[in-house]
């Protein structure tokens, strides 16, 4: 299947939550993240990295599966990856040691996102991440699949998490990065010494509200700045319960730069082992976020409600040996396409019931997204036949449910202020949008559509739905063409539907991160 040497190890990071403008890397003039500035010397750059979604589970479960979100199903309207073989599962059948590690509630055995991995550790405050990983992961897969073992898990986990609302409130809940990295090492020298080539994926949560960065970070990149005293749920802002002025707005940013800075010292430190061991050259590093983070621009805060650029357009690095090291502005990736990228890498056949290797999908290709000339593998869900016809080479797609969770909190916060939201808003709004490198379609349910020539107006200030100009019609075209292949009209589902069969810790950990009350 792969055009490379395979098989070979793989470190496949996500910065959640961490926005494409705010990484020196690319361009931002505050120095937030110097090692991975040395990173892009041995990596491909991307521009236009474009993720499937605004947030966390999605993106995931199409980062692990391949699929695009209606595909996969796991969105806030059925918070579970479900039926679906992942990347995990298919490298671990073919005799990988795999491990996640993360601190981040959707990535955990409650939603299947973590199956396949054979260690996975969640980082929950006193609750001992071995609990949940290792051999007795698939004992509490068990418990919480059954209606009656379910209650003695989620007793399990309330000791535990009583402290981990204490730590998260006095500032020290997310900052699970030094233990990843610490975990990251301990796991691939024990792979190695078993003879195991390695999958490791790590999901950082720095970047993630609440902020409350370390100090030495907090100093040189917010100096003053008492993170208990700016806002930090976004559900107030949003409501239009809570006001930010530019003074706040300056704070808060400094903050969430603060917290990239801890990100990329630690990813230092990891890339640093990596190098002086001897592992570097051989294995295929990734480092991409999952979404970004918006701070008053279209009158939000946090990443719910919309598809914008700052969402959508997300950060990637890519590092292989047949990959140059170079910025690329021209190529657009949809964040799915990194499952191919790693079936490609590893030489591996994807397990049974999985999304088919599509040779079109990866980044290690030379006609990456040439679909025409590359024959589509049969029985792949994300192989629509505009593809084939070479109609879509050009386009990202976004897909993003209806936030059900969110809407809860809003609401409650918009009700206690005094304040009626209008149904007939983007609140209330499912979205889709195509996305070429100039221009970009986006379709609302429950108000207008929207159209930017992104190429000239990044910032997507100037709504040109209306324009009779050729780069719109041609993404809402696009957009026509996936809708039509996806499943037709969502059904409605309240935010009881979604939490319904969640366990009290993931419902808590939520709670920490600002998603419900």
């Amino acid at each position: 299947m792969s055009e490379t040497d395979g098989p070979g190890n793989v470190l496949f990071v996500v910065t959640d939550t961490v926005r494409k403008s705010h990484l020196s890397v690319y361009g931002y003039d505050r120095p937030t993240t110097p090692n991975l500035e040395d990173f892009a010397d041995d990596a491909r750059v991307f521009e236009h990295a474009v993720a499937p979604a605004p947030w966390t589970l999605p993106v995931h479960a199409s980062l692990f599966t391949g699929l695009y979100p209606t595909q996969h199903g796991a969105t806030q309207e059925n918070p579970y990856l479900e039926d679906a073989t992942t990347l995990a599962e298919s490298l671990n059948a073919a005799g990988y040691a795999t491990a996640c590690y993360s601190s981040n509630a959707w990535i955990t055995p409650y939603t299947n996102l973590t199956d396949g991995f054979d260690d996975q550790d969640n980082f929950f405050q006193v609750m001992p991440g071995e609990f949940l990983s290792g051999p007795l992961s698939k004992a509490w897969k068990t418990m919480n699949d059954n209606d009656a073992l379910r209650r003695v898990a989620d007793k399990l986990v309330e000791l535990g998490n009583t402290a981990h609302e204490y730590f998260a409130e006095s500032g020290g809940g997310d900052t699970k990065t030094p233990e990843i990295v610490d975990r990251v090492q301990e796991f691939v020298t024990d792979a190695e010494r078993a003879g195991d080539e390695w999958f490791t994926f790590i999901n950082l949560m720095d970047a993630h509200l609440p902020y409350h960065p370390p100090d030495e970070f907090a100093e040189e990149f917010a100096p003053g700045v008492d993170s208990t005293e700016v806002c930090q749920n976004s559900k107030e802002y949003n409501s239009g319960a809570r006001d930010i002025d530019h003074d706040e707005w300056e704070a808060i940013e400094g903050l969430y730069d603060a917290e990239i800075a801890h990100i990329d010292h630690h990813l230092g430190r990891l890339f640093d082992w990596l190098r002086d061991t001897g592992r570097w050259e051989d294995t295929l590093v990734v480092v991409c976020a999952d979404h970004g983070e918006l701070f008053g621009e279209h009158g939000l805060y946090g990443h719910e409600f919309c598809i914008y650029d700052p969402l959508v357009n997300v950060p990637l690095m890519v590092k292989h040996p047949e990959l140059d090291a170079e910025r690329d502005d021209e190529t657009q990736v949809e964040l799915q396409d990194l499952y191919h990228t790693v079936l490609d890498h590893a030489g591996v056949s994807v397990a049974a019931g999985g999304e088919p290797f599509d040779a079109a999908r990866s980044l290690l290709r030379a006609d990456y997204r040439e679909f025409a000339g590359v024959d589509a593998p049969r029985g792949a869900e994300s192989r629509f036949s505009a593809h084939d016809d070479g109609e879509l080479d050009d386009y990202a797609f976004v897909d993003y449910h209806r936030p059900v969770v969110e809407l809860n909190q809003l609401e409650s916060k918009a009700e206690a202020a005094g304040i009626e939201l209008d149904t007939n808003s983007r609140f209330y709004s499912r979205m889709r949008a195509a996305r070429r490198t100039d221009g970009k379609y986006i379709r609302n349910e429950r108000i207008p559509d929207e159209a930017y020539r992104i190429d000239t107006d990044p910032e997507e200030l100037e709504d040109v739905v209306d324009a009779d100009d050729e780069v719109i019609a041609a993404a809402e075209e696009a957009l026509v063409t996936f809708e039509s292949e996806m499943d037709g009209e969502w059904a409605d589902v309240t935010d009881e539907d979604v939490l319904d069969d969640m366990g009290d810790e993931a419902k808590d950990r939520l709670s920490d991160l600002g998603y419900i009350e």
